[in-house]
């Protein structure tokens, strides 16, 4: 794609790596194919290609953003199936991230969208409000119909009940209970230890069964994630992470940062593209890029123990956008789920999105629900007996739309291996 930048305009880091992400693209079509949203929409501008022109022309104008390139690129769900499609190499993330900054710095959204977006970048990212919100949210479920209808989309996901808080929660160090082969630093997350504090508890057990000893560093938290894709300043967040890992590498080493949330995991192994322009940090952000693993990567490095008994319950597997798309993690999770004994089974259009995507069940409910329904269908024509996955969100989504069990990979993991049966089990 040719462009017009100019010079001045390229004195911007940012708009250098515009540049270089828009010329990369060749009109091919083929992210088309595999776009969530046009294949629900079938316009052009709800496709990677056709938000790719509007950016370009937004970008190149430097002019502000206007209501139609609001409503396309609010559409887009990040799920990023057009970079695995696209045959150019063309890293439509950053493009995207980009253009979303320039949105929140440039266009004024309506008064109800802007208090709901600054809510969600306050109460997702903090454990203890999001708690507080999530006991709230019980009590007012019965008057929800009050509610705006995006705050009613909200509402429908919380969970019925608040799970305890989890024993193993904190900084604190989690010795290997088999001879020690790693040191790997836990990311424990934010909204993830307030809605399914298991997932960490079983990771925890997983790991030190397998010869890690585990740490969870001090001054570690939310990724920053649901607030970069919002378009708002996330570096706090970050920054927190890479010193507080950074700290740990100095004092005892890490063989590894784990992170059993893909979502997370997808913008920490990028934590290195967005610190590169910071002289302090870029060194070190880069390093915790490059030891960042989602669990099943390492566990797959490691090697599964032979399986404590074995279950043969069939598994539909649904792979998280941000594990297979973002993190090109495909075959691990599947590959751990059969040693371990379970039948794993694949739906039909797995590279589609099941319509969570951080806040976008929050902030698109109309597609986000049809995403939903689509993904569900196609998960139960397998007649399954569980629902298995390894993002947060997804599993939040797909059991608002199902009665099937749906549980994360590492809680099947930690079963077979010797943990307990996940509660949603039964």
């Amino acid at each position: 794609m040719q462009t017009h930048f100019t010079a001045a305009q390229l004195a911007d880091s940012d708009i250098r790596e515009a540049d270089k992400i828009l010329r990369a693209c060749v009109h091919c079509g083929f992210c088309t194919a595999t776009c969530p949203t046009y294949a629900l929409l079938g316009d052009e501008r709800d496709s990677p290609r056709g938000r790719i022109y509007l950016i370009k022309e937004m970008l190149e104008n430097d002019r502000p953003a206007d209501v139609e390139t609001v409503k396309h690129i609010d559409r887009c769900l990040t799920c990023l199936s057009c970079m695995t499609t696209c045959p150019s190499g063309v890293h439509y993330l950053h493009l995207v991230d980009h253009a979303r900054r320039r949105i929140e710095q440039t266009y004024r959204r309506p008064l109800q969208d802007r208090l709901l977006r600054r809510m969600l970048a306050v109460v997702l990212p903090n454990p203890e409000i999001f708690r507080f919100a999530l006991i709230l949210s019980a009590l007012t479920k019965p008057l929800g119909f009050l509610l705006p209808h995006k705050l009613r989309a909200a509402l429908a996901l919380a969970p019925a009940r608040l799970p305890p808080r989890s024993r193993l929660e904190g900084s604190r160090v989690f010795p290997a209970t088999s001879p020690r082969r790693r040191r790997v630093a836990l990311l424990d997350g934010c909204a993830q230890k307030a809605l399914s504090p298991q997932i960490n508890e079983a990771t925890i057990r997983l790991l030190t069964r397998h010869g890690c000893e585990v740490v969870v560093a001090k001054g570690s938290g939310c990724c920053g994630a649901l607030t970069h894709h919002l378009g708002h300043d996330s570096t706090s967040f970050a920054r927190a992470n890479i010193e507080a890992w950074s700290r740990e590498m100095a004092a005892g080493g890490l063989d590894a940062i784990v992170i059993n949330a893909s979502g997370c995991g997808t913008t920490v192994k990028d934590y290195g593209f967005m610190f590169r322009d910071d002289a302090a940090l870029a060194e070190k952000a880069k390093v915790v890029s490059a030891l960042a693993r989602d669990i099943t990567e390492l566990l797959d490095d490691i090697g599964l123990q032979e399986p404590a008994h074995r279950q043969d319950l069939r598994v539909a597997y649904h792979a998280a956008c941000s594990l297979q798309h973002g993190q090109k993690v495909r075959e691990a999770p599947k590959k751990l789920l059969a040693a371990a004994g379970f039948v794993v089974l694949e739906p039909a259009e797995g590279h589609l999105c099941c319509g969570s995507a951080g806040t976008y069940n929050i902030m698109q409910p109309e597609i986000a629900l049809r995403l939903r329904d689509r993904k569900v269908a196609n998960l139960e024509s397998l007649a399954p007996q569980a629902v298995a996955a390894g993002n947060i969100g997804c599993l939040t989504q797909i059991a608002s739309g199902t009665k099937l069990p749906v549980v994360h990979t590492v809680e099947l993991l930690d079963w077979a291996t010797g943990g307990p049966k996940p509660a949603a089990l039964g």
